[in-house]
């Protein structure tokens, strides 16, 4: 029988995840590269909804790759866990996000590059965080639901 702590996350969990991870980072990174990089918020804007779609797509299959190689079940998430989780996540998505930026900004692969790691120095904790705080909530979320049909 499957405790709360063991419950596998179905796609409809994954995109909910992956659709609130890049909303709130496209709310906080739209205006903020516009101001840093003296852009327009409409084109920075533009890029950033670009780039979340995509990380999207990579973060759903990124996360169903990690999950079936480090199990819940097996793997305790704990915050060196979560970091390896944040590198490895980030690392595959320079390349996705590099020529993505080099595309929709007309800048050379070097520039995009150095976009990208500023917005990997913004990620890099903010995955952590929201993987942690997501995990934590997800947890006492279940272990209610588990208790409501208990008394049931």
């Amino acid at each position: 029988m499957q405790t709360p702590d063991t419950v596998q996350r179905a796609l409809p969990e994954r995109v909910f995840h992956a659709v609130c991870f890049e909303g709130i980072a496209t709310a906080i990174l739209a205006p903020t590269t516009a101001w840093l990089m003296g852009r327009h918020v409409m084109e920075m804007g533009g890029l950033t909804i670009l780039l979340a779609t995509a990380a999207m797509v990579w973060n759903i299959i990124y996360n169903m790759i990690f999950d079936r190689l480090w199990p819940a079940t097996r793997v305790i998430r704990t915050a060196r866990v979560r970091i390896l989780h944040a590198l490895g996540f980030e690392g595959g998505f320079i390349i996705i996000g590099v020529s993505i930026a080099a595309a929709y900004l007309r800048v050379s692969l070097f520039e995009a590059f150095l976009l990208e790691i500023g917005l990997i120095l913004f990620f890099l904790p903010y995955t952590v965080v929201y993987n942690w705080v997501y995990d934590h909530l997800r947890a006492r979320i279940i272990r209610r639901r588990y208790a409501q049909l208990q008394r049931s």
